[in-house]
């Protein structure tokens, strides 16, 4: 049994990690929910009963065993290195270390291993990397991956909860023609009805932080620093689950039958490849499910080794709150939790 602590705990993502413990059975001896003081005295259900929320501070991981983090960057930069002080192993779900060369960022059903000898901090990839890399995990270990060319286009929850409030909101302005009184505070323009090519800031490069993330993470988690990628992200006004439609090159030929094959017995993979029937991934089938799920299925033929994938997956339970999960449960299986390298 492991004592347990989220930290921000009232997000988004913080409330679907308390509901992914609870499913998954996960050995739980106590839940201690921090957030920031206004949050402070909420309460949330675990394990039908409710549990009341404390403002983090110093004394908030005093024999805790386990942070799972959700808090922005800066609050996991400020806490989880005292909490891994007072002998927790944090995993976070923020950008803050990710690309930390001795902090693993990890996705089980690809590199595990990455957890052995860890330093009591384990980075979560981001919600858009998690999926693209379950999917084309078998491809890579079997023929190599080349180039990716990737397009996103991701629900309005991967930024907020408010967000998805400021989008619900315009929808109903719209119906009701008041779209002449729409204020965007969440977007830097309407979302509803409308797609942003605009993800996180905007870097010297043209890219937006949030496609240099799809980038660097990939390739560490990969292990392979000469794939080439680029991509392209994109906010639309879906709720929940991203969408990424993904151009890939082999380093060797491979089949598109092959590649069904593989991904048909890929570990958190759901193959929905069947055109003749309409039958392709989408957001709606995949919200509140744990499966990241791959159609469209077919050769590039504008290149030797290429091919196209259409990839979708509830950004908060396996591009979030679900893989951090995951990541203490081979933390307990493999008897890696207690860090054991500074």
């Amino acid at each position: 049994m492991v004592r347990t602590a989220i930290l921000g705990a009232t997000g988004a993502v913080g409330q679907e990690m308390i509901k992914v413990l609870e499913e998954r059975n996960f050995p739980v001896a106590s839940l201690r929910l921090l957030a920031s003081p206004r949050s402070q005295g909420r309460k949330l259900p675990f394990r039908g009963r409710l549990i009341e929320v404390q403002a983090v501070g110093e004394d908030s991981f005093k024999d805790i065993e386990l942070v799972l983090s959700s808090a922005g960057a800066s609050v996991s930069k400020q806490w989880l290195p005292k909490a891994v002080a007072a002998g927790a192993t944090c995993v976070d779900n923020t950008s803050a270390f990710r690309m930390e060369p001795h902090i693993p960022l990890v996705v089980p059903e690809v590199n595990a291993h990455a957890l052995e000898n860890h330093p009591g901090i384990i980075s979560n990839p981001n919600c858009s990397t998690i999926q693209m890399v379950v999917a084309l995990n078998p491809i890579q270990k079997e023929v190599g991956i080349k180039r990716l060319v990737i397009s996103t286009y991701q629900a309005v929850s991967g930024k907020s909860g408010k967000a998805i409030l400021e989008l619900l909101k315009q929808v109903k302005q719209i119906q009701n023609g008041e779209a002449d009184a729409i204020v965007p505070s969440e977007f830097p323009y309407q979302i509803a009805y409308n797609c942003l090519p605009h993800i996180d800031v905007f870097l010297e490069n043209g890219y937006t932080r949030e496609e240099m993330k799809m980038v660097n993470e990939t390739r560490k988690i990969y292990g392979d620093p000469s794939i080439a990628i680029t991509a392209t992200t994109v906010r639309v006004p879906v709720i929940r689950g991203h969408s990424e439609s993904i151009n890939v090159e082999t380093r060797k030929p491979i089949s598109i039958e092959r590649i069904r094959e593989l991904l048909a017995n890929a570990p958190g993979v759901a193959l929905v490849d069947d055109v003749s029937r309409n039958e392709y991934p989408m957001p709606i089938y995949a919200a509140h499910r744990d499966l990241t799920y791959v159609g469209r299925i077919r050769k590039d033929e504008s290149i030797e080794n290429g091919f196209n994938i259409w990839v979708v997956s509830d950004n908060l339970r396996k591009g979030a709150a679900l893989n951090a999960v995951q990541i203490a449960e081979v933390l307990l299986q493999k008897n890696w939790l207690k860090a054991r390298a500074c």
